[in-house]
């Protein structure tokens, strides 16, 4: 069983979780694109709020009710993927550049689901890189402090070569978080003490679920 094919399984899983009349988050990436698409194979009376542009867009073509954020009063489930999940349910998030609108909708919700292949779960968050939104405005000088901080990275680019943007008009530092952190409630601390910087991709005490798959089963964590 390839990847792909896990991610299937796995969104299939979720879809008990989802009921008539519920809103639901979308999460951004493969495996949220994975669960969108199955949704939209199901007849659930449901309203969405995607957590970027290409999530609502996808969403929209399957013929999946999508509306703004303001428009709903609360989100009873988001639905997202992880690019790391340690044992005490925290989340490294941010490769498909959604991490700000993701963490803004977790929020917002009343549960968050995470769905996970097993290879993205680890003891202690780290030796990965660690997405942060900053402004456009000064991003050297917000680059300089956070590199003063000990944290070295790189702003995300295009495959031409281009800066990445995200659906915020704001960009992407990545930060190469080159060991475990046994702390990183402190690395949150220091990095969103710097003036420029929007949030980063630490998702702590949002996940209510960690819905874990591999070739052989599926796990749900609570």
């Amino acid at each position: 069983m390839n990847e792909n094919e896990i991610k299937k399984q796995i969104a299939h899983f979720a879809m008990q979780f989802v009921q008539d009349g519920m809103t639901i988050g979308l999460g951004t990436g493969t495996t949220s694109a994975e669960f969108i698409k199955c949704l939209a194979e199901h007849t659930f009376s449901i309203t969405c709020v995607a957590t970027s542009i290409a999530s609502e867009k996808l969403a929209l073509s399957l013929g999946l009710q999508c509306v703004p954020l303001e428009a709903v009063q609360h989100i009873d489930i988001t639905f997202d993927g992880a690019d790391q999940v340690d044992t005490k349910k925290r989340l490294i998030k941010g490769a498909g550049g959604a991490l700000l609108r993701e963490k803004i909708l977790a929020a917002a919700s009343d549960q968050l689901i995470v769905l996970v292949d097993k290879r993205k779960c680890v003891n202690l968050l780290g030796k990965i890189k660690l997405p942060v939104e900053i402004l456009p405005f000064g991003n050297h000088f917000t680059i300089a402090h956070l590199q003063k901080l000990g944290y070295t990275g790189a702003l995300r680019k295009r495959a031409d070569g281009s800066l990445y943007v995200t659906d915020n008009h704001n960009f992407i530092y990545d930060i190469d978080l080159q060991d475990e952190r046994t702390h990183p409630e402190e690395d949150e601390k220091k990095i969103t003490s710097v003036t420029g910087v929007v949030d980063t991709g630490f998702f702590f005490n949002l996940a209510s679920k960690i819905i874990i798959g591999d070739e052989q089963k599926i796990t749900v964590v609570e």
